[in-house]
């Protein structure tokens, strides 16, 4: 409410003449209307009269703020660390279940450092990625592509820890065993990592797209999406009531109250004090959800409603149950390519990123096409998706060398975050990256995140993957679901890719050929749900009869030829007006395109023909 004047007089003020005027603000999303109480007739107010009154009010627009727009810093300091917090739970669960491989559960130095890794090459990744590869608003982080091969090599014999004497850092010997796992991981991931850039940078993922349609992704994505199912238990069974609590809080904000505005008083030095009408409760309801949850659990834990005993099922949910490791934390650690030693070599290691690998690439195409369908954007070209690749391909070398013992990928869940909380700005992700890469380095910065209670992390957890099984079910409007022939084939990979993992690790030799090394190759196959789902779909698809328009090729295919590949912009090939046709150019300048690169196409129009270049353009020179 902004007061102009002096003290009021309200009889005379209520006699005063007045009209309303409504001033609206376009944006390219939505409009700020703002509402003002004006008098006709200035010289009918008397002195101490409030001669106006002004809210505004910010109508629901698509995007609270769309990739091409730049959010003011406070707001953009406060959205990167909301998808901060989405993802952070990934990181934390990564570097101990690298801890669990390496046989050093009691290692808390070891296991920081490979948290401050783990943080350090996500950050650095997200950055490119948001920066000169694909440029869509995309977090890069250890998923499940990775992480679910990781948990089948748990299952080896020679990577399982054979006495609790290994654990921890008193022997020795331990100490040189679990040296030796990393190295192994180390060189194994760096020779999967260069496939995979060679996959980008030849644009071998272009004829993969012939096969590879949605019967083939949707199953396996989806089976990625829920396998991480037990993950989340792990996390949100510390308390139920807890984890509960932090996804209604969201799910409130952000849908039952999605038509409602929070008033927020404001000042400023030219217009006083004011009312603003936002949806701050929805582009902030997973921030605020957070809050809330690790706010209870604090009031919990001080009246002593959780048990103290370590090995208590809630004992985790308690918010000091893990502060030593702020204390035992340093200062600075600086991941650097070699700090464990020369890289070195496993098959089996190996087998599995090369698992991991194949995934991602699955992964991170189904993931495009999720992002863009949030963001309401044209699909990827394809040179923008062979950038893409190449530059995961390129992290994954760089993991590899600094140790993380695991890849990065394109992380499902924050787009699921984008799609609640209406923020899409590119910028964000990019300060997303700064962040991880200073918090890998400021070792206590990444350890008071790190103490969210698990109970917290949980409800995070069930929001991001949620969304993400959802979205990923969505791309189903591409194939013909009248058809018997592509419903059988997606139950039948998804229901095969459930049933082998269950039936290895419920049968006590499952493969024996007489050959131990063979029957570890065969069991990381068949051990991996996303790999056994999407390859059985993908033959099938490719081998039954079915034609592209039935299978959903031709949509997908026909959606890649859309977007800035060509000389012009995607508003040119259809018939927008107003604000649709600016936002469409406005996304033809910051999708998929390297900054200023058009300007080196101009002089050297040659380089467009290699796979990961965009064409010129004329009109991003304009």
């Amino acid at each position: 409410m902004e007061t102009v004047g002096g003290q009021e007089s309200r009889n005379e003020f209520d006699n005063a003449a007045f009209e309303m005027t409504t001033q609206t603000n376009g944006a390219s999303n939505g409009e700020v209307h703002k509402e003002v109480k004006h008098a006709k007739d200035s010289k009918n107010i008397p002195n101490g009269a409030e001669p106006r009154i002004e809210i505004e009010i910010e109508d629901e627009p698509l995007f609270h703020y769309d990739v091409f727009e730049n959010p003011p810093f406070p707001l953009l300091v406060g959205f990167s660390l909301q998808q901060m917090l989405m993802s952070l739970s990934r990181s934390l669960s990564t570097a101990l279940l690298v801890a669990d491989i390496l046989c050093a559960r009691g290692d808390e130095a070891l296991k920081a450092r490979l948290l401050s890794t783990t943080m350090f090459m996500s950050g650095l990744c997200t950055l490119l990625q948001n920066t000169i590869g694909i440029r869509l608003p995309l977090y890069q982080g250890p998923t499940a592509s990775y992480v679910v091969p990781l948990l089948a090599l748990m299952g080896l014999k020679q990577w399982s820890c054979e006495s609790e004497n290994e654990v921890g850092t008193n022997s020795t010997e331990p100490a040189f065993t679990t040296l030796e796992k990393i190295q192994k991981l180390e060189g194994s991931l760096m020779i999967a990592g260069g496939l995979h850039v060679l996959v980008g940078l030849t644009g071998i993922v272009g004829f993969l797209l012939r096969f590879i349609g949605p019967i083939t992704v949707v199953p396996s994505l989806t089976i990625m999406a829920l396998y991480v199912y037990s993950a989340t238990v792990r996390f949100a069974k510390a308390q139920w009531g807890i984890a509960v609590l932090t996804v209604a809080v969201a799910l409130i904000l952000s849908f039952y109250l999605r038509k409602f505005r929070s008033p927020i008083p404001l000042w400023s030095r030219t217009r006083g004090f004011y009312i603003y009408w936002s949806h701050f409760h929805k582009m902030f309801s997973i921030l605020i959800a957070t809050v809330v949850g690790w706010g209870v659990s604090a009031i919990l834990t001080a009246s002593g409603a959780f048990s103290a005993d370590e090995k208590s099922s809630d004992f985790y949910a308690r918010t000091d149950s893990r502060t030593f490791i702020i204390r035992e934390t340093g200062w600075f650690i600086f991941p650097y390519p070699g700090q464990f030693g020369s890289p070195s070599y496993d098959t089996g290691a190996l087998i599995t990123f090369l698992l991991g690998t194949i995934g991602s690439i699955i992964d991170s195409i189904g993931d495009y096409y999720a992002c863009v369908k949030v963001i309401e954007a044209p699909p990827p070209p394809k040179h923008a998706v062979n950038r893409g690749i190449a530059v995961e391909g390129f992290m994954s070398i760089m993991a590899g060398w600094a140790g993380a013992a695991h890849a990065t990928s394109t992380f499902g869940g924050n787009i699921g975050a984008i799609g609640i909380t209406k923020v899409a700005s590119l910028r964000v992700f990019q300060l997303l990256g700064l962040m991880f890469i200073v918090m890998g380095v400021i070792g206590k910065i990444g350890a008071v995140f790190v103490t969210i209670p698990y109970s917290v992390i949980g409800g995070l957890q069930v929001i991001n993957f949620g969304v993400l099984a959802g979205v990923m079910l969505s791309n189903l409007q591409y194939i013909d679901l009248g058809s018997k022939r592509n419903v059988t084939i997606i139950g039948m990979s998804m229901l095969v890719g459930l049933m082998m993992p269950y039936w290895i690790n419920n049968t006590k030799r499952p493969i024996n050929t007489g050959n131990a090394d063979l029957d570890s190759t065969i069991l990381m196959f068949l051990g991996n749900p996303v790999f056994m789902t999407g390859i059985i779909a993908c033959f099938l698809d490719n081998t039954m009869p079915g034609t592209l328009e039935e299978r959903g090729i031709n949509a997908w295919q026909s959606e890649l030829e859309v977007g800035v590949d060509y000389e012009t912009t995607p508003g040119d090939r259809k018939s927008k007006t107003g604000a649709d046709e600016i936002r469409a150019r406005k996304l033809a300048r910051t999708l998929y395109v390297i900054p200023y690169l058009n300007r080196v196409l101009r002089r050297f129009p040659r380089i467009r023909f290699i796979p990961i270049c965009q064409r010129y353009n004329p009109r991003l020179d304009e």
